[in-house]
């Protein structure tokens, strides 16, 4: 899969949300890549530029300002739904695209495994495959691979910047608790 889309990235910015800054590339076509927060906010912000063939920080346009507000809402804990928002896959190959498409069809709050998003999106018996798919995910939050978890409801992997806690903590603002309960929870015998 390709490092960069052959619609050249107009420009970028790094916007603070309730969870750290996030990153935000843009062309013509839509949004092109997301970076998710790092410690380290100056190391996010070159890296993320270099992949972007010379864009520059700029203004967004109207679309995607549209975009980024939905992205600190969601941010905040509020359920938003980023399913329509313009992306720039081109680039993508068909496999990855399908992917990402059936991802993108899942509501705030809703899971599914990797087997279960290959079979949704045409593909079944390819959930390691899937998985690659979404490691490679450019644009993460809007096709939401954070929603989708390991056979078993297991959290599996996070190729994010922290990881599977990071893909944790995406789950808990949109009230999914992967694994067994709290101990708070424990059922009380009457």
């Amino acid at each position: 899969m390709p490092s960069t889309f052959s619609s050249a990235p107009l420009g970028y910015t790094i916007v603070e949300t309730a969870i750290g800054a996030i990153a935000v590339a843009w062309s013509a076509v839509g949004i092109c890549r997301v970076a998710l927060p790092q410690r380290d906010r100056e190391a996010m912000e070159r890296r993320f530029a270099a992949k972007l063939d010379g864009a520059r920080p700029s203004e967004p346009p109207a679309a995607v300002a549209a975009a980024i507000e939905l992205i600190k809402r969601y941010a905040e804990g509020q359920e938003v739904d980023l399913s329509s928002v313009a992306v720039d896959l081109d680039g993508v190959d068909q496999f990855h695209r399908a992917i990402y498409q059936a991802a993108r069809k899942l509501d705030f709050g809703q899971t599914t495994t990797y087997g279960g998003l290959a079979e949704t999106a045409g593909h079944p018996g390819k959930a390691r495959e899937t998985g690659e798919a979404l490691g490679h995910n450019p644009v993460p939050l809007i096709v939401p691979c954070h929603r989708i978890l390991a056979a078993g409801g297991k959290i599996g992997g996070f190729s994010a910047p922290g990881g599977s806690a990071t893909k944790e903590k995406l789950l808990t603002l949109e009230g999914v608790q992967v694994g067994p309960p709290p101990a708070a929870q424990k059922a009380v015998a009457f």
